[in-house]
């Protein structure tokens, strides 16, 4: 989410991005193991100095969220990860960070993806209330992108690249 058009969003906050790994799979370990960036992700972050740290995954990407906040030296008081509907982290991952676990709802009906996947931490699940989506993939892609409508209709490659066109920030997680 990197760029200008987030900077404008909130522009006391420093973004970095790192895109999904190019032909990694959906699983969570397709995706742990297909991230080759974790060395740069933890120079990132080490040498931010910023008093607060989030570390966002969505969908898949949640994966690499949580495995880069289990590699994540240190304290973590600081430190929140951020799953938006995909893989809940195990306890180990978590080290002591904050933890924020979103799903979506649609405002005129509807369940992101991954709703009701959250297993023990279903107790700390926020939603996000979605103007323009009421299906389970506009509504999992409403939580990384305001933009997103019901155009976004199921799982094959053409539609779930619709998911990030036209994205604009969902920052519904930064407190």
């Amino acid at each position: 989410m990197a760029g200008e058009r987030q900077k404008r969003l909130r522009g006391d906050v420093e973004y970095d991005a790192f895109p999904y790994p190019e032909g990694a799979g959906s699983r969570d370990t397709d995706a742990v193991n297909g991230f080759k960036k974790y060395d740069e992700v933890m120079k990132k972050i080490k040498h931010t100095g910023a008093a607060m740290t989030y570390i966002v995954g969505h969908s898949s990407g949640c994966a690499i969220a949580n495995e880069v906040n289990s590699r994540l030296g240190g304290d973590h008081q600081n430190v929140t990860l951020v799953d938006l509907d995909g893989f809940a982290p195990s306890p180990g991952q978590i080290n002591k960070s904050s933890l924020q676990v979103w799903s979506a709802e649609g405002a005129k009906g509807g369940k992101s993806l991954h709703h009701d996947d959250w297993g023990r931490y279903s107790s700390q699940l926020q939603v996000n209330t979605a103007a323009s989506a009421t299906n389970k993939w506009s509504l999992h892609f409403s939580l990384v992108s305001t933009a997103a409508t019901d155009a976004i209709k199921s799982s094959p490659d053409e539609d779930l690249k619709k998911g990030y066109a036209g994205c604009i920030a969902n920052l519904c997680w930064l407190r």
